[in-house]
């Protein structure tokens, strides 16, 4: 008998970090707080993977 195979799980790109894993946020200082740039950090959604499972 042949062994069984197992189906790759399927995957796509995440939506909010267009597959890069980064998103960036507004960073806002002071009393007003008003606009000074932005920062990137990890997404969410993917978790800095930049794929999600399908069935999500």
């Amino acid at each position: 008998m042949a062994a069984r195979k197992t189906a790759k799980p399927q995957i796509k790109q995440c939506p909010p970090c267009k597959g890069t894993g980064e998103v960036s946020r507004p960073v806002r200082v002071g009393r007003k707080r008003q606009y000074a740039g932005e920062q990137s950090g990890i997404c969410l959604g993917c978790l800095g993977s930049g794929e999600i499972p399908v069935d999500d």
